[in-house]
């Protein structure tokens, strides 16, 4: 009986903490893109340590995000972005065994719409509460947004380096240019970076960087081959 109280408050204080937390999608649906929480927390970070890069981020509407960017970030991040309502179940299951035949949690099977909340929202914490917190809310903006505006906020908040966000600010530091002014292979480069842009990027271009570049290259050469003999 008492366990059964003390998971009835838990549920209840749950329940009150995502309702304190609950966006309003509305407000979030058109317009302005968000600062994110991870975007809000380097600023303060750098108020403590100035030796940090200053922030560079320049949010632009989904019109400057090329379309061979969009691809490149669905084709390296979520193969499936349009297909589920924002969680895989056969990405998870693939990640899930991916862990069992290592013995370590590496993989999480995240989807793009699941990233987005976490870096909107939540924090990069593993807890389970968490979680839990980021598919109530992936649900919630899935039920209320655009697959195309949910791109265009993963796109601008996104970190593709030590206080870059978006992929603006990513093409100006990499680059020198606007990110509608990136080639396919560029944009291919920019989808790399994502899983641990702060090690692996177009800078610093480690192994484990040129590999996965020829990787997402590769997978987007097969489905432009499927798509020709279909």
């Amino acid at each position: 009986m008492w366990s059964l109280r003390i998971a009835l408050v838990f549920m209840a204080a749950d329940i009150f903490f995502l309702y304190l937390i609950w966006p309003d999608w509305g407000a979030l649906r058109h317009g302005a893109i968000p600062k994110s929480v991870f975007i809000e927390n380097y600023i303060q970070q750098r108020q403590v340590d100035r030796s940090l890069p200053r922030l560079r981020w320049f949010p632009v509407s989904r019109q400057q995000i090329p379309p061979h960017l969009r691809r490149a970030a669905v084709v390296a991040e979520d193969a499936r972005f349009y297909e589920h309502q924002g969680v895989d179940l056969i990405a998870f299951r693939e990640a899930m065994n991916r862990n069992l035949d290592k013995m370590q949690l590496r993989y999480g099977g995240s989807t793009i719409s699941q990233q987005t909340t976490k870096n909107l929202f939540l924090s990069s914490s593993r807890d389970p509460l968490r979680k839990w917190h980021e598919l109530v809310l992936t649900l919630g903006m899935e039920a209320n947004f655009s697959k195309q505006r949910i791109m265009e906020i993963y796109l601008n908040i996104a970190e593709f380096g030590t206080g870059i966000y978006g992929v603006e600010a990513a093409a100006r530091h990499y680059w020198g240019r606007s990110a509608s002014q990136l080639t396919p292979w560029q944009a291919v480069e920019l989808a790399a970076t994502l899983p641990s842009p702060r090690k692996h990027n177009p800078q610093t271009r480690t192994r484990s960087f040129e590999s996965r570049v020829s990787r997402i290259q590769r997978w987007i050469q097969l489905q432009d081959a499927e798509r020709a003999g279909s």
